[in-house]
């Protein structure tokens, strides 16, 4: 077994990973443990964007999807019940139906991409290459990662910092709106 064989393998068992713990939410009523396993969720999501040579996206995804939604979530949830309130069994199974497509569709999909890092995949002959044999000249730093993220896609990471500081101010107004600190100031 080759070093991209083991990459596979290692790409198959994170989407099992991810498919049982989407089974785990939806199944789970107490919202404190959904909210952690969410974070579960992003962590292994990140371990899967290394195990894909995409460092950059886990970072983002283990800051953002495992850090940030994890404590904007808990913080929400001072504002609800610990449980969620029963659903119907038809919620619960339109949930698995989408859910259950949507995973058929990406392990569909995934017998398509090429091989882990075939010379002729798209990201070894298209832009990417261009960005490595530009970069020294036109931005002179070695990082090409940093050069695509802070100069060639410089507006839409300030974008993405954007939504991500909209959806921190968004939080914490519904947390100073809501009056629950001023009630504890009241007892």
């Amino acid at each position: 077994m080759n070093g991209a064989e083991i990459t596979q393998l290692f790409d198959y068992l994170f989407m099992v990973m991810l498919l049982f713990i989407g089974l785990a939410v939806i199944r789970l009523q107490n919202l404190f443990a959904v909210v952690m396993l969410t974070g579960v969720y992003s962590l292994i999501a990140a371990a899967w964007f290394v195990s894909l040579s995409a460092a950059d996206v886990a970072i983002t995804e283990a800051a953002v999807g495992a850090g940030i939604s994890t404590v904007l979530l808990l913080a929400a949830m001072l504002l609800t019940s610990g449980e969620a309130k029963p659903t119907t069994a038809f919620r619960h199974w339109a949930a698995l139906v989408v859910m259950t497509a949507a995973g058929a569709a990406v392990f569909y999909a995934l017998g398509d991409l090429p091989v882990y890092g075939a010379a002729d995949s798209p990201a070894n002959t298209g832009v990417g290459m261009e960005y490595i044999a530009r970069t020294p000249e036109e931005i002179n730093i070695p990082n090409v990662v940093t050069a695509v993220l802070a100069s060639y896609r410089g507006f839409d990471t300030m974008g993405e910092v954007f939504v991500v500081f909209a959806a921190g101010v968004g939080v914490a107004l519904l947390l100073n709106l809501s009056g629950r600190g001023k009630r504890g100031e009241d007892n």
